[in-house]
């Protein structure tokens, strides 16, 4: 299978950042890591594989060297996707139909979620033997739809268009006397309607991911922004051997909306994965920050393509397209983490693979997006670099980037999780 088809699977299983995780953990299961437990203490070993899971939709993974470590070499995604929530009490009635309530999550381009069938996938909390379980759930086949109001009744549709979350997005869910939603969250849950006592809900797009262009040379799939680069990064990691660091890859949940929570780049959660492998290690708490400053980390987030109807909304020096490599993200009031030294280290590392890079920068008149790196470093100061695949509509619900672009960032993880780097004072590192 190739690494597109793998993608594209990927991609079909990781509906929702919960599912997300679970894919991602099946592939470290695979591989030989071994699943530890936040509330547990860590008994790991020199050579060791292992991974955590926080939430259910964070996971940290971690392969130590054989020998004594001299810090850490990280890639941090992220799980979710712009898309829309159901609310708790999700079903309502208008007009003779029944309707779902949602609120938006993220930033989506919400015409680009009309007229398709959606489906609901999520988690659920049930009560089973004495205890309150979490369930990733997808209530596949059932579908939805956010029916359009035709044109014949809006004449002034093409003309441009804000859109309502209350009622312009409520999506179609049945009939009037349709099916209460809880018993179609039991069946996919294995359990009994009664023991369900919570859930999050959310909508995904089951489209599959297809080639297209004249030569297949473009991707179109739902989610690539970001599990594109999670597949990327977690693909280096598997293939790659630590070299006097300790590999890890994260992948953290609400990037779009924030990362102000548990389970986000704003949280404890990576800072603390890496102080408990440096206290299980015996390097006490002084070791633990003399291993930050000999670390380094790709936050890898996707990037904006030069689009071809807009070009003007690019910068008109640096101009980022598809298929001609893996992105460094630079801005200058540090919405992106990348600096000279973290640059540099990057390149070096490409170069040394073969691996095409370009930069991407925001036009200075148009205001950009942001992403987890800047957010990370403020729990854990490491030298860090925003890199990312070009892309076009960036939060639709279908995305587009380009075919060989996936490769180059499998290689360039392969070849940073690969390399011997130490740092050798403030500003100089030796790349071996």
């Amino acid at each position: 299978m190739s690494r597109i088809d793998e993608l594209f699977a990927f991609l079909a299983r990781s509906v929702s950042p919960f599912h997300a995780v679970d894919a991602v953990c099946a592939k470290l299961d695979a591989a030989g890591y071994l699943r530890l437990q936040e509330k547990d203490a860590w008994d790991i070993r020199p050579g060791g594989k292992y991974y955590v899971t926080r939430n259910g939709s964070a996971v940290a993974a971690f392969a130590l060297p054989e020998e004594p470590f001299a810090g850490f070499l990280i890639t941090a995604s992220h799980s979710d996707s712009p898309t829309f929530k159901l609310k708790p009490v999700s079903q309502w009635k208008n007009a003779g139909y029944t309707m779902l309530d949602v609120e938006g999550y993220g930033g989506m381009l919400c015409s680009t979620w009309l007229d398709r069938p959606l489906g609901i996938a999520g988690r659920v909390m049930v009560e089973e033997e004495g205890s309150l379980r979490s369930r990733a759930v997808c209530l596949d086949p059932l579908r939805v739809v956010i029916p359009n109001l035709a044109i014949h009744m809006d004449r002034t549709a093409n003309d441009g268009k804000s859109w309502k979350m209350q009622t312009d997005m409520a999506p179609l869910y049945g009939g009037p006397d349709a099916a209460d939603l809880t018993g179609a969250l039991a069946k996919a849950a294995g359990v009994q309607p009664e023991q369900v006592v919570s859930s999050e809900l959310y909508l995904y797009n089951p489209q599959p991911g297809q080639r297209v262009g004249a030569e297949g040379e473009y991707l179109c799939a739902p989610r690539l922004d970001d599990l594109e680069c999670a597949f990327g990064t977690l693909t280096g990691l598997l293939e790659a051997r630590p070299q006097g660091n300790v590999n890890v890859f994260a992948m953290l949940d609400n990037e779009e909306v924030g990362s102000g929570t548990k389970q986000g780049a704003d949280s404890n959660f990576l800072a603390g994965v890496l102080e408990r492998v440096c206290l299980a290690a015996g390097r006490g708490r002084d070791g633990y920050f003399a291993a930050l400053a000999s670390s380094m980390m790709l936050s890898a987030d996707n990037a904006h393509a030069v689009h071809p109807g807009y070009p003007g909304k690019s910068d008109p020096v640096t101009v980022t397209r598809m298929n001609e490599g893996v992105v460094i993200k630079a801005h200058a009031g540090q919405k992106y983490t990348t600096d000279a030294v973290s640059a540099a280290l990057v390149r070096s590392i490409a170069k040394r693979a073969g691996v095409p890079v370009q930069w991407f920068v925001n036009h200075s008149d148009v205001r950009g997006g942001s992403t987890l790196g800047n957010l990370s470093t403020t729990q854990a100061a490491i030298n860090t670099v925003d890199i990312g695949l070009a892309q076009l509509a960036m939060h639709s619900c279908m995305e587009t980037a380009g075919a060989k672009d996936v490769d180059a960032l499998c290689e360039l993880s392969r070849a940073f999780y690969s390399t011997r780097l130490r740092c050798e004072g403030d500003g100089s590192w030796k790349i071996g």
